[in-house]
């Protein structure tokens, strides 16, 4: 069976008439991009990263880094979700970076992680915002494929990430867990079998007020009821802490979105419709 070993390089520029392209990209598969969007209402320049392939198969290897330069405005999504196959041996990996300056603004909100039955997946994901930059990073994963009794079947999933602000550490978590050990928190979250989890990173500067605990924290934290478990923690410098526990994508989809329109009115940024496309 054939390994990729994939990489997608992309920066984002504002030119003289206000408006961010792409300055630079080089991409390989498993790594294709769309025709780049740009959302007038908005001003955000929205790409599409596609996966032409099935998915992601044992010896894969994925690297990808995202820089967006000052005052630029990207949102980076896929069209789809990233499904990790079973794989009788070895594993796969994927490694992301994203840089973002002094005032810009990145959003990254992909579609759920799928991992199958017996799949040994690890994604490393690093943060690098400078002071005055801004950032809107989203992780989904899905308890595998329910709809074919898959649920919680993989052998080991690793997401570690780290968050830089200003060059100092803002973040470091891992996620490090076989499909059993995770059921047993989408059973005390009373979520069942076709459970889904979203980890989502807010860094925005001039939201916290020099309290850490902007309005729209308390009107986040009220979507919090049955069905939906939502939590937000303040993290250093300016940042935030956003996950999610819900019983199904659906229910997860209409957090995340319930959690962007509310954010968008302080952040109009996120405004725009990642599926616009």
């Amino acid at each position: 069976m054939a390994e990729f070993s994939g990489h997608l390089q992309i920066r984002a520029a504002r030119r003289t008439h206000g408006r961010t392209v792409l300055a630079a990209q080089s991409f390989r598969a498993p790594y294709h991009l769309s025709k780049p969007y740009w959302d007038t209402d908005a001003g955000v320049l929205i790409v599409q990263v596609v996966n032409p392939t099935a998915g992601i198969l044992a010896g894969d290897r994925l690297e990808s880094e995202i820089s967006v330069d000052a005052d630029a405005a990207l949102l980076v999504t896929t069209p789809s979700a990233s499904r990790v196959f079973k794989m009788n041996d070895g594993a796969a990996e994927s490694r992301q970076q994203f840089h973002v300056a002094s005032g810009a603004w990145l959003e990254v909100i992909p579609e759920p992680l799928v991992p199958h039955r017996g799949s040994r997946y690890r994604q490393v994901t690093h943060v690098d915002v400078a002071e005055g930059g801004s950032l809107f990073f989203v992780d989904q994963l899905t308890s595998g494929r329910v709809g074919h009794g898959e649920a919680w079947l993989w052998d080991r999933l690793r997401l570690e990430l780290t968050v830089h602000i200003g060059g100092e550490l803002a973040l470091r978590e891992r996620f490090d867990h076989s499909g059993e050990e995770l059921r047993a928190l989408a059973e005390l979250a009373g979520s069942g079998a076709a459970a889904c989890f979203a980890n989502a990173v807010l860094i925005a500067p001039d939201q916290g007020n020099g309290t850490g605990h902007p309005t729209w924290s308390a009107e986040l934290s009220a979507l919090h009821r049955d069905g939906l478990w939502l939590g937000v923690s303040v993290l250093r410098k300016g940042g935030w802490s956003i996950k999610l526990v819900a019983p199904d994508s659906v229910a997860l989809r209409q957090g995340l979105r319930d959690a962007r329109r509310i954010l968008a009115r302080y952040l109009p940024r996120l405004g725009c419709d990642a599926r616009k496309l």
